[in-house]
């Protein structure tokens, strides 16, 4: 079987079990914008702006971690959160807490802090941290990431742990070549869903690097 007519069979498989997904693009995902500065292969030297993300911090096994993580966050841009609002007056008195769904970003991301794992998703852009809604959940939090230079590499393939060492290696090997130095942990992006196929998934590694 060719790899076109299974990617079709895939997208067939995948609008049979989730309509809701079929209806509108699935994948049509706000993206974290950033402009390559310098590309090779699968390499990429990227610089980011600052932007909003929703963060709440794990602690367990890296090939695990991500899951809870995802589903606390999901849970947030989903309607756990309150948005303060001002209501006219009517009768009878109501009160309750308003709810704002966010739309879903993508990548998610994962970075490892001290004996914990930060999990990430960017809020879309035309939120400001003011404008945000605050979360029920006091382990999620809202924050503003910096501006960054960063050297990342592109795979595709499973989440497993041995393949993101295996890239986390080259990446490092090509940032020696180039005689960058890394500053910071690296982060872990996944752009696809759980049932997205392992061989079309995207996945890539970032490390924070200053170029001396």
């Amino acid at each position: 079987m060719n790899i076109k007519k299974l990617m079709t069979l895939c997208c067939l498989f995948v609008a049979a079990v989730f309509p809701e997904m079929a209806a509108k693009p699935a994948f049509a995902l706000e993206k974290t914008q950033y402009n390559v500065i310098e590309k090779q292969e699968n390499f990429e030297l990227r610089e980011y702006p600052s932007f909003v993300v929703a963060e709440t911090y794990m602690e367990g096994d890296f090939e695990t971690v991500g899951n809870g993580g995802f589903r606390r966050l999901a849970a947030y841009i989903g309607g756990e959160n309150v948005k303060n609002q001002s209501i006219s007056m009517t009768s009878p008195v109501t009160q309750e807490a308003q709810s704002e769904k966010i739309a879903m970003t993508a990548p998610v991301t994962q970075e490892k802090k001290g004996n914990l794992w930060r999990i990430t998703f960017m809020m879309p852009s035309k939120y400001t941290m003011d404008g945000l809604p605050r979360p029920n959940d006091d382990r999620v939090n809202l924050t503003l990431e910096p501006p960054k230079l960063v050297a990342a590499v592109r795979y595709s393939g499973t989440w497993a742990r041995e393949r993101y060492e295996e890239n986390e290696a080259k990446l490092l090997s090509w940032i020696n070549v180039n005689g960058w130095k890394v500053t910071g942990q690296a982060i872990w992006a996944r752009y696809d869903p759980p049932f997205m196929p392992w061989f079309l998934r995207r996945n890539e590694i970032m490390l924070p690097v200053e170029i001396e």
